[in-house]
């Protein structure tokens, strides 16, 4: 009987014809996968799968977060499609593709997921979008149950031995009421809790941390708290941009793939992180881009950076994430300074994660009570977006397996992400995973404010290029 968290709910409520909470992967596999073996696959692992298959319970009058009740009849015919590009079906035509289905809203009287198989691609390679929305799995939940369908050799490996468990049916109607009810009751003490824990940690939250005081209010309630001193995190307000603002129904999307060695070739040298140098060459592709589309700002861009809020090894269901802000040194023009300047700031933020992970806005999400959470998350959308948005772009990496991967016999080849832009985190998002050799980016960005994401991908190459450059002048 399992219920959406408040801030799985979240992603559901602040959804508008804009604002679209779809997160997704193009695999490019190769091989001509068969639809009719993909759903045969699909059949056998979905059981234990439960992200793809349970559909919302919605509580009457949304006096409580929805539960997720299982769907017997799945209806993978609709859930898997396929469509063919036309020739010459190059990368260019498969992320149209891309940028036209993220967009959709997923049908939420059904499991809120959906596979492409995108037929056409040149030397017997094709894509295979898989998009499901982010109150099902966060970006690390996203990839687990993309495991799950995939395996270690071109043979798939066959069912668990073990029984697949079921879920408890969610409770009825009059149920579902009276507990909505009385979560009603307790969530003035749930603000009042969370005001009391967020207090130390004001300096984390976006904007709020940019009000006069707060870092001062902040350390104060630590020391009173007697839990001591933590790194402070100076994040300006972020700048004025060409992609600042309310984002529009229309995305584009554009990938590239850059070589782990040559990125483990800086980290070296440098004696930064891989993270660190991924930080590095989006800030130097989003400086070469803002110098060629109205000027570089003279102040660092703010970045959200997820962070996972997962235990090593914890499995756990729904999203366990946060954000933090960071600055990103597009204003320098030498790349060792930018790369610099953002070990200095990844730093900063780890040290302060490492004492208190930010947990503020699972808490935040917790302390509202869920028959306003979607005015108040549409409103404030909109408010912070046509007014002073907090960050300029997101920015996230994750780790991903580092041998070869399969569906139903076909070799993955690369696995871009495809995520979240939305009024609040600005026009663009561009987001890495490694796997197998080389580090796969997806940039997603709004059509209205960055019509080409290509020329952002192609800057990713150079700013790598940058600091291999700088490397190799390096003594040696």
């Amino acid at each position: 009987m399992p219920q959406l968290s408040a801030l799985d709910a979240q992603f559901l409520h602040f959804e508008t014809a804009t604002n679209v909470a779809n997160i997704a992967g193009l695999a490019v596999l190769d091989g001509d996968l068969n639809r009719a073996d993909l759903q045969g696959l699909l059949e056998r692992r979905l059981p234990y799968v439960p992200a793809l298959r349970r559909k919302l319970a919605p509580v009457p009058f949304g006096l409580d977060h929805p539960y997720w009740v299982q769907e017997d009849d799945l209806d993978l015919d609709y859930h898997v499609r396929e469509i063919g590009l036309p020739p010459p079906g190059d990368d260019r035509q498969l992320s149209e593709q891309v940028s036209r289905l993220h967009p959709r809203r997923l049908d939420r009287g059904r499991p809120l997921w959906e596979i492409y198989l995108i037929h056409g691609l040149p030397a017997g390679r094709m894509g295979l979008y898989t998009k499901i929305h982010h109150a099902a799995v966060d970006g690390i939940g996203g990839a687990d149950v993309l495991a799950a369908l995939l395996d270690t050799s071109p043979t798939p490996a066959p069912p668990p031995p073990s029984a697949p468990e079921r879920d408890e049916p969610p409770p009825g109607g009059p149920e579902m009421l009276a507990r909505g009810l009385a979560r009603m009751a307790v969530n003035p003490a749930h603000a009042v809790r969370f005001a009391a824990r967020a207090i130390p940690h004001l300096d984390e939250i976006p904007v709020v941390s940019w009000l006069p005081g707060a870092g001062l209010v902040s350390g104060l309630a630590r020391k009173l708290a007697g839990t001591g001193q933590a790194p402070e995190l100076p994040t300006p307000p972020a700048p004025k941009t060409p992609f600042s603002g309310p984002v529009s129904q229309h995305r584009r999307f554009a990938f590239v793939s850059l070589p782990l060695e040559e990125i483990k070739r800086v980290r070296k040298a440098f004696g930064v992180t891989v993270n660190d140098v991924v930080m590095a060459v989006c800030a130097g592709a989003l400086r070469r881009w803002l110098a060629a589309h109205g000027g570089v700002p003279r102040q660092p861009l703010v970045a959200g950076v997820p962070f996972s809020l997962r235990e090593a090894g914890g499995e756990g269901r729904g999203n366990q994430v946060s954000i933090m802000t960071a600055p990103l040194a597009v204003h320098l023009d030498d790349p060792v300074a930018r790369l610099n300047e953002v070990r200095y700031a990844t730093q900063r933020i780890k040290d302060r994660f490492s004492l208190a992970p930010a947990r503020w806005l699972r808490e935040f999400s917790e302390s509202m009570p869920a028959a306003l959470m979607g005015l108040a998350s549409r409103s404030a959308f909109g408010l912070v977006g046509q007014t002073a948005p907090p960050i300029n772009v997101i920015i996230s990496n994750v780790p991903g397996p580092q041998f070869p991967l399969y569906v139903c016999g076909a070799r993955l080849l690369n696995h871009y992400p495809v995520s979240v832009i939305t009024d609040v985190s600005g026009g663009v998002n561009i987001t890495a995973f490694s796997y197998d050799g080389s580090v796969d980016i997806g940039v997603i960005t709004d059509r209205e404010m960055i019509p080409d994401a290509w020329e952002l991908t192609g800057h990713l190459r150079a700013a790598l290029d940058e600091l291999l450059g700088a490397e190799a002048r390096l003594p040696h």
